[in-house]
This record gives C-alpha cells, sequence and structure tokens, in this order.
C-alpha cells in the first residue's frame, strides 16, 4: 500500500464520502475508488460500508485507523524536518483542549506562536479529558492538554497548577469570612460533570471523603455555573476558568489549598515534527509568565524534561 492510498484512506474516512473526498484531494471520484478497492484487495477484507448516505469505516477499518493517521503523522514530521534542514518554517500543529484551556490559554498561545511562525497552520480540537487522550492516541492531534488526574498510560508535561474554587449561590455564608473548607462542604448538595470532564473535582471529594448529594449532573462549565446560580447547590472550579466564566455567584478559595495541575502530552515525543516542538516550548514558554503570575499555587513546579 502506498503513501497516498493512506492519505484517500484517511480523508474518506474524515468526509465520509467517496464524492466529498474526491473534492477535498482534487482527484476524481474513480481515483478515490480505485484506490480504497487496491488497500482491501492488498488487505484481503472490507474497510469500508458503502450506503446511499456515504461510507462509514468498517470493525477491521476501525482497528487499521489509528496506524494510519500515524504513517502520515510520521511522514508530515520527515517533511516538516526537511523543510527545517533548508529554512523552510511551515507543517500543521493539532492541538486538543479542554474547556478552560481552550477560554483562556489557546486564543493567546495561537496569536504570538502564528506571529513567530506564520507559516505553520494550527488546528484546535476541543473535548473532555477522555476525548484528548483518544485523540492524542489515535494521532487526530499532536500536542493534547491534559490534567495528571486523568493521563492513563499517557506521561504529562506539567506546567500549571491554577486553584480550586467553591462556587456557591450568591450570598451564601460560610462559616470563616473569605474561604470554605472541606468539612463545610459535607453539608451541601453539588452540581457535577460527568467523571471525564471532572477528574480533578473527583479526587479532590474522594481525598476529603465528600459524599455527594448531587441535584443534578452537566457537561460543561458554563452550565455548571447556571445551576448554581439557580440553587440547585454549590460546584467546585479551577479559578482559570472562573476569570472568564461570571454569573450570579460568589466564588471562595477552598482552605486548605487544594488546586488542579495540568499540562500538555503528546504521543512519542521523540518522533515530535519540528513545527510541533516549537509549539510545545512556546507553551512552556507562557506556561513560565503565567506561573510567575501564581508564586503561591505554583511553587515549586518544574516541568520535567521530555523523554
Amino acid at each position: 500500500m502506498t503513501l497516498l492510498e493512506y492519505r484517500i484512506f484517511h480523508t474518506v474516512t474524515q468526509q465520509g464520502s467517496f464524492a466529498r473526498a474526491a473534492q477535498a484531494l482534487h482527484l476524481t471520484p474513480s481515483a478515490i475508488s480505485h484506490a480504497i478497492s487496491s488497500m482491501e484487495e492488498a488487505c484481503g477484507f472490507s474497510l469500508f460500508v458503502r450506503g446511499k448516505g456515504g461510507v462509514s469505516l468498517t470493525r477491521s477499518g476501525e482497528a487499521l485507523y489509528p496506524f494510519i493517521r500515524q504513517v502520515l503523522s510520521a511522514d508530515e514530521a520527515l517533511n516538516q524536518t526537511v523543510d527545517e534542514l533548508k529554512g523552510v518554517q511551515r507543517g500543521k500543529v493539532k492541538i486538543g483542549a479542554f474547556n478552560s484551556v481552550c477560554m483562556t490559554w489557546l486564543p493567546q498561545i495561537v496569536t504570538t506562536y502564528k506571529k513567530k511562525y506564520p507559516g505553520v497552520e494550527i488546528g484546535i480540537n476541543q473535548g473532555t479529558y477522555d476525548d484528548v487522550i483518544n485523540w492524542i492516541k489515535t494521532g487526530v492531534v499532536d500536542i493534547g492538554f491534559l490534567s495528571v488526574n486523568c493521563t492513563r498510560d499517557l506521561v504529562v508535561h506539567p506546567l500549571y497548577r491554577d486553584r480550586l474554587m467553591c462556587v456557591v449561590p450568591r450570598g451564601h455564608r460560610t462559616r470563616a469570612a473569605g474561604y470554605i473548607t472541606p468539612e463545610e462542604m459535607r453539608q451541601e448538595t453539588f452540581v457535577v460533570q460527568d467523571d471525564a470532564t471532572d477528574a480533578d473535582t473527583q479526587a479532590f471529594l474522594a481525598k476529603y471523603r465528600i459524599a455527594v448529594r448531587a441535584s443534578c449532573r452537566v457537561q460543561d462549565d458554563l452550565s455548571t455555573i447556571a445551576m448554581v446560580e439557580s440553587g440547585f447547590g454549590i460546584c467546585i472550579l479551577p479559578s482559570l476558568i472562573l476569570g472568564r466564566v461570571h454569573g450570579n455567584v460568589d466564588a471562595y478559595p477552598i482552605e486548605p489549598l487544594e488546586y488542579r495541575e495540568f499540562g500538555i502530552a503528546v504521543q512519542n515525543p521523540a518522533m515530535m515534527a519540528p513545527a510541533v516542538r516549537q509549539m510545545c516550548e512556546h507553551i512552556e514558554e507562557f506556561a513560565r509568565e503565567r506561573r510567575a503570575e501564581e508564586p503561591q499555587t505554583n511553587a515549586g513546579l518544574e516541568p520535567m524534561p521530555w523523554a
């Protein structure tokens, strides 16, 4: 099988149609069909299920897809390295991130990176921690932001700690002025998110053995704050998101200090394309500046070297 066939396979999978894949690759539909048939003949099994509405991967096709993406990523890394040696700045960088990083960090990171490397194309996928992990492993993204509480077997390069805050309806009084304790939270009803999104809150609750009485379960930070605002309960959110999302609520620091630690992960640090490596270094520089702004929470945090 050829590299062109791998690209065609990948594009058909993304587009869900031979015709749309042909348009995206500037090839004829017959060329697309021939390439897929050639791959299926070489494999000895079908890769796609054909239907009136388009095509979808067979179970065998799904099993091959991550490996084909890895081959294409390696080819992109090779081409970028050749261009770098020739003094040409180009390439693609695909980033996966959870909600708060998308809202607060990535706009600045991408803008400043593009000023330094205008020839590099940037793509961003937003999702849960589980989404980001799967995207890294299947090659959908090159770099993924993850909490250290939700990494599976990926190695996360730690970058930043942001303090966990307790968000309550406006006017809700705490026992001590200016902060709230885990003991006090045991008496409250919570608004919680799915584990894939809320791993840091789940780790906090488990640490202090707080049994959650949940009035509702939601999917994102905006909905969480809206439910708290409406009196459904309290919630725990990292301070990073609270700098951008506001509501008719109050936010109290938790004592003793608790935080979420997050960083970035890649599938294979030794095989990073030049543009991906430059982006990792750029993100590290950005995070270093943010750590300097929050010295108490980030004291002692030093990113480990890439393997």
